[in-house]
């Protein structure tokens, strides 16, 4: 019985620092308010660059919305697509623009998934997502992506700094 006893108390001890090592609370980074609008107007200055005029949305990293920007001439749809492509990539944790195979999956047919190039997620230090970008409006999706890129390209060196 004692032995039996050792080897039980043994066991527990051998997984206790695995209990322990998951923690009660765990710590979200967010976007400011500041860095969510930079991102989103930087964005938009990059298609007016190529001649075009979009929407930008930049949502947390829940998929709430923090900033949506529509240029002047942009339909309001174009603002409700740039959404759902930031909350997008931001649920997949990644760009939408290599969702395209899984588009007409079932996942791809989800209420507020649009698997259009178009959306980035935003991360820290390469891997720390703390926000999502859509931009909807360009007569390409590549070119809503590469605004979205230099949107975030934007803040991305004193997004990397803050960690």
């Amino acid at each position: 019985m004692t032995k039996t006893l050792c080897a039980a108390a043994a066991a527990l001890l051998i997984a206790t620092p695995a209990l322990a090592e998951d923690p009660l609370l765990v710590q979200v980074r967010h976007l400011s308010m500041g860095a969510a609008l930079k991102i989103a107007e930087g964005a938009i200055a990059a298609c007016r660059d190529k001649g075009f005029e979009v929407a930008a949305t930049v949502v947390d990293r829940d998929g709430g919305v923090q900033v949506t920007l529509r240029d002047t001439l942009v339909a309001p749809l174009m603002a409700d697509l740039s959404a759902q492509k930031a909350k997008t990539a931001v649920h997949f944790s990644g760009a939408t623009s290599a969702m395209h195979e899984r588009a007409n999956s079932a996942l791809g047919h989800a209420d507020g998934v649009l698997m259009a190039a178009g959306g980035v997620p935003v991360l820290v230090g390469g891997t720390a997502l703390v926000a999502g970008l859509g931009v909807s409006g360009s007569p390409a999706g590549e070119t809503d992506e590469e605004c979205a890129l230099a949107g975030i390209a934007k803040v991305q060196e004193e997004l990397d700094r803050a960690q």
